[in-house]
């Protein structure tokens, strides 16, 4: 059986000028049966569409805010650091993926991207913009310790997965989905209100998750199901 590719995006270091990745995702990738690769962030359409044709699946990893500019919005002072290249890069290979059909896992500002580039907006900062129940929205380490829940809605992919009605997540983000992009639909949301998980419906895997299974890996059951299904819909052996 050929193991499928799964495409990483990672973060960029600018005092180092250097690509960068946690190494929890590749290894929650290559445990799940994939082959993890950590993906350039290259500004050339061409070579964005090859990516996008070659790899079986997409992670589109946590790392700075997505620029206001994208959702039509002034930079407030309490968002945090951009990264314009990395923006770019994601926003085209996303929308190459999701014309192709391929598996998208979002984490942290994986969903927030996927929200963003298909039309909707986010709270530039959970504390100044989202009145609610005070929730640990960003959690100080260990961060392979769940500190709230969320809940799940049912006849969707994330329940369909886990099966649960309710589960605990980690949590390390100032922002969240404010307006859910007109394609997208939520799956999940936190007892304050805010979205936790979105997916496109029709797709064979298409999932954002706000909270961070990669560091949960090794100790939760549901951040494995998580990633072995998107791995598994790189293989086109499951559609959700």
């Amino acid at each position: 059986m050929v193991k499928p590719i799964i495409g990483i995006t990672p973060l960029f270091d600018t005092e180092l000028q250097r690509l960068w990745i946690r190494p929890n995702y590749l290894h929650a990738v290559e445990a799940s049966g994939g082959i993890p690769l950590v993906l350039p962030l290259t500004q050339d359409e061409g070579d964005i569409a090859a990516l996008a044709q070659r790899c079986g699946g997409f992670l589109f990893s946590g790392g700075p805010d997505p620029h206001p500019a994208l959702y039509g919005e002034e930079t407030l002072c309490f968002c945090g650091a951009i990264d314009n290249r990395r923006d770019r890069f994601e926003v085209s290979l996303l929308n190459q993926a999701v014309q192709l059909d391929k598996p998208v896992f979002g984490i942290c500002r994986g969903i927030q991207v996927m929200n963003v580039a298909l039309g909707g907006s986010l709270y530039q900062d959970i504390p100044a913009q989202a009145a609610g129940e005070p929730v640990a929205h960003y959690q100080h380490p260990p961060y392979d310790v769940p500190v709230h829940n969320i809940d799940i809605a049912e006849n969707n992919p994330l329940y369909n997965i886990l099966q649960k009605a309710k589960i605990m997540v980690n949590s390390m983000h100032h922002q969240a989905v404010k307006t859910v992009a007109p394609p997208l639909r939520p799956a999940a949301k936190s007892k304050d209100g805010l979205v936790e998980c979105v997916f496109l419906p029709g797709r064979r895997f298409f999932l954002g998750v706000q909270w961070h299974p990669e560091y949960l890996f090794d100790t939760d059951s549901d951040a494995k199901k998580l990633f072995r299904a998107f791995v598994m819909a790189a293989e086109n052996k499951n559609a959700l």
